[in-house]
């Protein structure tokens, strides 16, 4: 009688273990994923609701007096007495401004340099 040839699993065989070794414990990353990020998501989506809304009626009035001060102060030169720390978070506050500006203008344009004409 010969003897019968040993089986070995193949690359199938081997690839539908591993997967459903990986199926069976996907539900438990995916609740650590969402415990994990749940807390960071929710501190977004309050900041992202509050600053990320367009203004309303209602705040034109505050806008308003937020830049009758801001000439006010220009012209009265209370610029002037401005802490070098507040003068440095105003200068990085205003670059932020012109970068974002700049990277609208460059996905408005499709391209970084120029316009398609």
């Amino acid at each position: 009688m010969l003897p019968l040839p040993m089986h070995s699993p193949t690359k199938n065989q081997k690839a539908i273990s591993a997967l459903s070794g990986l199926a069976a414990k996907a539900p438990g990353m995916i609740k650590g994923v969402v415990d994990y990020s749940t807390p960071k998501l929710n501190t977004f989506w309050h900041y992202a609701r509050v600053e990320l809304t367009p203004p309303t009626p209602a705040d034109i009035p505050k806008i308003t007096t937020g830049l009758q001060s801001l000439v006010k102060s220009a012209k009265t030169g209370k610029w002037k007495q401005v802490t070098v720390k507040e003068a440095w978070l105003n200068t990085l506050i205003t670059a932020e401004i012109a970068f974002w500006f700049f990277v609208g203008e460059c996905i408005g344009k499709g391209s970084i340099v120029g316009y398609k004409v």
